[in-house]
């Protein structure tokens, strides 16, 4: 049996179907990605998702997001986004407010220290991505961002930043 034919037939015992590949494959490439980023993410106290969170703000700096909102833009589910949030201000990472007229409401916003982490963390992080991805082309690198769009696009709600 030739190499190619003998990699075929251990691909097609190993998955249940072309989908369920895919989907492994992006699952192990993620896992691969992430422990860079963790590591780095761990030097400087945060995770992923408050890092996330941070950009977002700084984003929309001077204003503040509602907690709603924020929670929506988030690049992955936050399903307990106000202890997420409680730690960040612990660190005086981030404000909250409270508007007078809709009390129900909660703003977010970054402080200076806030803005001051993202920019220590900026250089760094360039780095990291550029050893998780930098050996791809950027016609290569779009081309991915096309297929991961189209992959996700009828998961995405609407209104979703991300389509």
């Amino acid at each position: 049996m030739s190499t190619t034919r003998a990699n075929l037939t251990r691909r097609a015992t190993r998955f249940d179907s072309l989908e369920q590949e895919v989907f492994l494959n992006l699952w192990r490439t993620y896992d691969r990605l992430r422990i860079q980023e963790d590591a780095l993410f761990g030097e400087f106290e945060l995770t992923p998702q408050q890092y996330n969170l941070l950009r977002l703000l700084k984003a929309a700096h001077p204003e503040a997001l509602p907690t709603l909102a924020l929670a929506e833009r988030l690049v992955s589910r936050a399903p307990d986004i106000t202890r997420m949030l409680d730690k960040l201000e612990e660190r005086g990472l981030i404000a909250r407010d409270r508007p007078a007229e809709n009390r129900r409401m909660v703003r977010i916003g970054i402080t200076a220290a806030g803005e001051a982490l993202l920019e220590e963390i900026a250089i760094p992080l360039q780095e990291c991505h550029a050893r998780q991805l930098g050996h791809l082309s950027a016609a290569e690198l779009r081309q991915l961002c096309a297929l991961l769009r189209a992959a996700r696009g009828p998961h995405e709600v609407d209104a979703s930043s991300w389509l």
